[in-house]
């Protein structure tokens, strides 16, 4: 099975390096034009966050396709630093204890990174469960950065820490697996087999 994990569109935060989680913001429209003139693989499936700006990307990558929501693939909520960037917060002291942890403390009024990568693993499981059941041979996962690389930092073949795995806007991975590896009753670890990037291309 075919397994495309891809990024959503450029957003006004993501222009700024804002902090975006549950911030709900929309994908610039340059963006959205750009992304329709992409040539991304077609999929059987379609699974989406919540969130506005992957269900948008979602629809200019593939157009009138049913976009099956999970909750679970929504971004991380950052509390705190929510739709801020590194500069604004210099000299916050949370901020920096952050930093020191190499981003492992939870965001004060947010998120814990560890039960996050959980979700998004437990949302990426649920997917790949629906596909396994009915025969699915090509899915794609329209979601967060932070989402791709907590998949990609537990499930797949090759071992890289969870920033090495970040994509750019529009961007993202196409992988193989065995979908009888993803049912419950398999006893077996998922593992996706890394195959290619999927990257933008600037058009005119």
């Amino acid at each position: 099975m075919r397994i495309y994990l891809i990024r959503h569109g450029k957003t006004p935060g993501n222009q700024l390096n804002r902090y975006i989680g549950i911030t709900d913001e929309p994908v610039l429209e340059e963006d959205q034009e750009q992304l329709k003139k992409q040539n991304y693989p077609k999929a059987e499936r379609l699974f989406v966050s919540p969130l506005l700006r992957c269900r948008q990307t979602a629809a200019c990558i593939y157009p009138g396709q049913e976009q099956q929501v999970i909750q679970n693939l929504r971004e991380c909520d950052f509390g705190r630093f929510e739709n801020k960037n590194w500069k604004e917060m210099t000299g916050d002291a949370e901020y920096q204890a952050w930093v020191d942890s190499n981003a492992t403390l939870p965001f004060p009024g947010g998120e814990d990174p560890q039960e996050f990568r959980d979700r998004a693993c437990q949302g990426f499981l649920e997917g790949l469960k629906l596909c396994a059941e009915d025969g699915t041979e090509s899915a794609a996962f329209v979601v967060h950065g932070g989402i791709i690389m907590a998949v990609l930092e537990r499930f797949a073949d090759r071992k890289k820490a969870f920033y090495e795995w970040h994509v750019g806007n529009g961007e993202g991975y196409e992988a193989e697996t065995d979908p009888a590896a993803w049912s419950d009753a398999s006893g077996q670890q998922p593992v996706l087999r890394v195959v290619n990037p999927i990257q933008m291309t600037k058009q005119q």
